[in-house]
């Protein structure tokens, strides 16, 4: 019954394959466990200088830096968040989506558009559909640094402050929940000065030692607060985004099974009973 062995083999082949997604399912939901904790430890302290320097944005210092200077945007710059891996559903192709048209919204307005990439997903697109990539930081590992992360970024920093590009936003996925990832693009620079009713008073600050000093300090710490919180809410994302997929893909190889042993009980039974036929008019005849 040679094609009772064939289906034989896709069944094992299947077994096979369903005990990779299960291994692959374990395994991301433990390294989930870990990047939603680094996620949460981070978020305080990431929202807390938003709120910072939003207030600052809003206040009349004595000293402008330049990440807070508004002018006429010609080019924007966009530092762009992925995973290093796929196999995690359609987190990647949805932020990939997203960046796609919003750079398309630019462009209809003539704005061109630099690209600083975090990530071998990230890497791999621009690679392939093209782009002006002005940088690229991957693989970013597991537990990113932030003093890694800030070296791959300053390209578009340095950028920025030299009027190469007058905005700059970071794309990258929000973990809402296990079964919820939201692409968000965020502007990054010039410092937002966010409408929120905290920011309704407005107040000049009393700057010790400087204000120059004080700000320049204030500033780099916010954007790497920004960079490092998009990096590990990402990851929490890509691990959680893993674990749905790989889960499905189990289900998935369970049916898929399940009709295969179907298909081949019934070709055997079909065997058998035309054996049968073949044994009794075989009989029949003598």
């Amino acid at each position: 019954m040679a094609v009772g062995k064939e289906i034989k083999l896709k069944i094992k082949s299947v077994e096979n394959m369903q005990k990779v997604t299960s291994a692959m399912q374990m395994v991301a939901t433990s390294k989930m466990r870990r990047s939603q904790d680094r996620m949460r430890e981070g978020r305080p302290y990431s929202d807390r200088i938003r709120q910072v320097i939003g207030h600052l944005a809003n206040a009349n210092p004595e000293y402008r830096h330049i990440y807070m200077q508004e002018r006429d945007v010609q080019r924007v710059g966009y530092i762009v968040v992925s995973s290093d891996k796929g196999q995690c559903g359609g987190l990647n192709s949805n932020l990939f989506r997203a960046l796609v048209r919003d750079m398309q919204a630019w462009n209809d307005k003539g704005v061109g558009a630099q690209l600083g990439l975090i990530g071998n997903k990230a890497a791999g697109f621009f690679r392939s559909v093209g782009g002006d990539v002005r940088s690229v930081l991957a693989p970013v590992g597991e537990k990113p640094v932030v003093s890694e992360l800030i070296g791959g970024i300053k390209i578009m920093l340095d950028a920025f402050e030299n009027g190469e590009v007058d905005k700059v936003y970071i794309a990258s996925n929000d973990f809402v929940n296990t079964m919820t990832q939201q692409p968000v693009i965020k502007q990054l620079l010039p410092l937002d000065p966010e409408e929120n009713n905290s920011y309704a008073h407005r107040w000049d600050y009393i700057y010790e030692p400087d204000a120059r000093q004080l700000i320049e300090g204030l500033v780099a710490r916010f954007i790497e607060s920004q960079v490092y919180q998009a990096v590990v809410e990402n990851g929490a994302c890509e691990q959680a985004a893993r674990m749905v997929a790989m889960k499905n893909a189990t289900e998935n190889a369970e049916k898929v099974k399940e009709e295969l042993t179907l298909i081949y009980n019934n070709a055997r039974q079909a065997a058998i009973t035309q054996e049968i036929a073949e044994i009794v008019g075989g009989a029949a005849a003598v």
